[in-house]
């Protein structure tokens, strides 16, 4: 398959593309037709955008800086099909950074335990650290946990039908875990007794048009976590900042989709009855949901997920 695209005054031609694990081999022919005054106000468009982010851009629309693939995609969605490559990358083991309804996370395929573990050694987080899954419907949510409580005529309350009505939201539902989900991406081998039959896993239906349209064309869901500066607390809501500061420490993609408000999402436990907020974000509390109170034991602050 071949791409054309026009840049100044040259006629660029794709013949192969690979944007992962090979080079790309691009020609170009000069074009006479073009008139110069048409040339000049694109090069002005060109040059009114943000230095740094030139950094990234290319006339080929995908560029690849040190092994980083950059991808501005609009936040409605409307041009998704930028997106199929960073779909084809997930499914190949890459490593990179998406936009939710929230903030920023940092994704993998859940299916590729290499993968997972270079998703752990590039934000540095812990093994007994529980990560979250992206899923695109409540048949992941079904098929990688135990499901939402859904009553069982004792005064048990159905939740599953209060939850449908909430999803997809800024929420981390944190449920118990069911065989199918990797070991990788629960507690495991911590050596405190009180954490080693806890298998939970924090799960998030984002309503967003990108993370969305990348969750579509997925056949697992994805894990996640949030981007924190590495010296500093607090989030990281800027794309172009994620980029330089992590795709060093081994990123393939970065899909940018503008820039978030640093808010993260309402984590609520859902393993227990109530249902315990353990940490209030974007996500309102709800009728049927128990605030935790503001002094959280280990257990608790140990239940929230590297998540986002």
């Amino acid at each position: 398959m071949q791409t054309l695209c026009v840049c100044g005054d040259r006629l660029w031609r794709s013949d192969a593309v690979s944007f992962f694990g090979s080079s790309l081999s691009f020609s170009h022919t000069h074009l006479s037709f073009c008139p110069p005054r048409r040339r000049s106000r694109i090069v002005s468009m060109v040059f009114k955008r943000s230095p740094k982010r030139l950094k990234y851009t290319t006339a080929s629309r995908f560029t690849k800086e040190d092994g980083l693939v950059y991808i501005e995609a609009d936040p409605s969605g409307s041009d998704s099909w930028k997106l199929e490559s960073i779909v084809n990358l997930l499914k190949q083991g890459a490593v990179g950074v998406i936009p939710t309804d929230t903030l920023y996370a940092i994704v993998c395929d859940l299916r590729i335990h290499s993968a997972i573990e270079r998703l752990r050694r590039i934000k540095n987080i812990e093994a007994s650290k529980p990560l979250s899954i992206l899923c695109h419907s409540f048949r992941d949510i079904d098929k990688y946990t135990a499901g939402f409580p859904r009553g069982d005529g004792q005064g048990h309350a159905n939740l599953f039908k209060a939850v449908k009505h909430h999803l997809p939201g800024p929420y981390t539902f944190i449920l118990i875990a069911s065989k199918e989900l990797p070991k990788q991406c629960i507690r495991f081998g911590t050596s405190s007794a009180k954490y080693a039959s806890r298998k939970n896993v924090g799960v998030r239906m984002p309503d967003d048009a990108i993370c969305q349209a990348i969750l579509k064309e997925m056949d697992a869901p994805l894990i996640c976590t949030s981007i924190k500066f590495q010296k500093e607390d607090e989030w990281m809501i800027d794309p172009v900042i994620i980029a330089d500061t992590y795709g060093p420490e081994g990123l393939d993609f970065v899909v940018d989709g503008g820039v978030r408000v640093a808010e993260p999402s309402t984590v609520v436990d859902m393993t227990k009855m109530p249902p315990k907020v353990l940490r209030q974000g974007k996500g309102p509390i709800l009728h049927w949901m128990e605030l935790e109170a503001d002094e959280k034991t280990e257990v608790d602050k140990d239940l929230i997920p590297a998540g986002i």
